[in-house]
């Protein structure tokens, strides 16, 4: 099973996310790719781009499209892909979530879904005085 996984983000999030989560594991256990939305992008032209990228990454099993934060461009393009039924999109990427997606390869689009979704909620905490 090989899922691919697309990051749509303003800017470099997307790819200091990707390097930061790989330099922690070590690996990139999952064929990834970027997609940078800046000021200056052309909407129309990204659109085109994340379906190109899509298609580059659906080896039969899927894409996963993690998108920064809901409603933002990035965030609207991406959903402009779920008009293909093995494409999911979830939005508010963090380090825990992606670390979280690139932990469990095997998993099948909706499993991993599920893990991308658990790994960003879950790793929302709110630190107080001695809670370490």
């Amino acid at each position: 099973m090989s899922i691919g996984l697309l990051l749509i983000t303003h800017n470099k999030i997307g790819d200091e996310l990707l390097l930061t989560a790989t330099r922690m594991l070590d690996a990139c256990p999952l064929e990834t790719h970027t997609l940078e939305v800046t000021n200056h992008s052309n909407p129309e032209a990204l659109r085109r781009q994340a379906r190109s990228e899509v298609e580059q990454l659906d080896k039969g099993d899927g894409v996963l499209v993690l998108t920064d934060m809901y409603g933002s461009t990035p965030s609207n393009i991406a959903a402009t892909l779920l008009l293909k039924d093995r494409v999911h999109v979830v939005a508010g990427i963090n380090l825990p979530m992606l670390v979280r997606v690139l932990n469990y390869p095997g998993l099948d689009l909706n499993e991993l879904t599920a893990k991308a979704v658990s790994g960003g909620s879950d790793g929302i905490v709110r630190c107080a005085p001695g809670s370490q």
